[in-house]
């Protein structure tokens, strides 16, 4: 049974435009410095699981559109590069630390879903991104909210 995600990026450093733009529409969600979001990618994200993408610091913030899980968890290579700024050396190629998925973008909305108005709907009540102090880049989503910000994401 697939699952709902949300993930967060900012757009000045890959934004929506920028995943419909990849080559096949397609990226590694790379670079994730957290263990328990790095969990979840690991062991919960499988093939097939949509995911909200959500600019975040941005003005406003907001969710943007819907990408899918086309590859399960496999090693964050940069992790691995000296010359990259996720590079942890620490993380070993033979017991990599950090994990990345790929994404394949599905639909970008007809407008930004902003914050605010996700605050405001009763429908997204106890939505893990609403809460106070919930910072993740990447969390759960129950199947309920999922498709009340497609909702939102469809009207003008």
């Amino acid at each position: 049974m697939a699952k709902f995600w949300l993930v967060k990026s900012e757009p000045d450093v890959f934004s929506i435009d920028d995943l419909a733009n990849s080559p096949e529409q397609t990226t590694c969600w790379d670079g994730v410095r957290n263990y328990q979001a790095r969990n979840m990618m690991r062991d919960e994200m499988k093939v097939g699981d949509q995911v909200l993408y959500y600019h975040s610091n941005a003005k406003p913030p907001g969710v943007v559109g819907v990408c899918e899980i086309v590859r399960e968890g496999y090693p964050d290579h940069t992790a691995f590069d000296k010359n990259d700024k996720h590079y942890d050396p620490k993380s070993d190629p033979d017991n990599p630390r950090w994990i990345m998925v790929d994404v394949k973008l599905v639909e970008k909305f007809d407008r930004l879903i902003p914050l605010d108005e996700l605050k405001a709907n009763e429908q997204l009540e106890g939505m893990i991104l609403l809460r106070r102090g919930s910072r993740l880049s990447v969390q759960p989503v129950s199947a309920k909210h999922f498709r009340a910000v497609c909702k939102l994401g469809k009207s003008k």
